[in-house]
């Protein structure tokens, strides 16, 4: 006699409930090292010596440069000697490159931040030398290398709504543009000697480099195995013409409001045809 309980074996939607989302390790030991180094700013102030060193490591400025301290344009971008400061850049850190290293994968997305930190230096150090006058200013701080993190999240998912100053919900970019243009407006006031103590020059240095990372490499460089939103390639398995449209629909709603718009099911089914994807073009999984 059939059990009137059992249900046959069908491909139907099951609660990913045992799938852990994909690890980012690189955030993580991103604020780990931010963290080590803010502590150790603290333990500065008691201790000479390490104060010491921790201005000649750990700012960047092009007098520094200009001794040979080239590591900074890297070190400082790790660097925060304020709770405010480091708790925000953290925040941001996380909200956003947490995303974007799951889609573009750890190596990737190593890369990009690294590069935004190194030139967002170097933009800093352009700025305060031959538009502020004073090449001794120095500079700490993440903001940098998150202002490229940031445009590139704005230019991949432009409609979805980010909260300006924590608290007006906007489209992505515009806000990234609204920050943009609150950089300019900040640098040349201090072009004029006024404005605030804040690094424009490193934002929009940062800013500008995820924008030519994103559009000369991001956009048809990265491997396809790399992000599970993108369109299938053409050796992959042909779909029935319902998940096509349902990828489709998908794939629009990404890009209109972001990943974390999707819900379970629409996760699942990008999982499950992502994992048809790479059996077909023979990679391990």
């Amino acid at each position: 006699m059939n059990d009137p309980y059992q249900r046959p074996q069908t491909t139907d939607y099951r609660p990913p409930l045992r799938r852990r989302p994909p690890r980012t390790p690189a955030v993580s030991v991103i604020i780990g090292i931010n963290v080590l180094v803010f502590l150790a700013w603290q333990a500065a102030s008691v201790m000479p010596s390490l104060q010491q060193f921790m201005v000649e490591n750990f700012l960047v400025s092009t007098t520094h440069l200009a001794h040979g301290l080239v590591w900074t344009l890297l070190t400082a971008a790790f660097s925060h000697s304020e709770i405010w400061h480091i708790a925000i850049n953290m925040f941001v850190l996380w909200s956003f490159g947490t995303v974007l290293e799951r889609l573009w994968g750890t190596r990737t997305f190593v890369v990009f931040y690294l590069v935004a930190a190194v030139v967002s230096s170097i933009s800093h150090c352009l700025v305060s030398t031959f538009l502020i006058g004073n090449s001794n200013i120095q500079a700490l701080g993440a903001s940098g290398a998150i202002s490229g993190l940031l445009l590139a999240y704005a230019l991949l998912f432009p409609h979805h709504k980010i909260l300006l100053m924590g608290i007006v919900p906007i489209p992505a970019l515009m806000g990234v543009l609204a920050f943009v243009g609150i950089d300019l407006w900040g640098l040349f006031a201090q072009t004029r000697g006024g404005g605030l103590p804040i690094g424009h020059g490193a934002h929009l240095g940062g800013a500008l480099a995820g924008a030519l990372m994103y559009y000369f490499y991001l956009r048809s460089n990265l491997p396809a195995d790399s992000d599970p939103y993108r369109r299938t390639p053409a050796s992959a398995p042909i779909l029935s013409p319902d998940e096509a449209h349902e990828f489709e629909r998908i794939r629009i709603k990404i890009e209109a409001y972001g990943p974390q718009a999707l819900n379970p099911k629409e996760k699942y089914f990008l999982d499950q045809l992502r994992e048809r994807v790479l059996k077909a073009g023979g990679h391990d999984h």
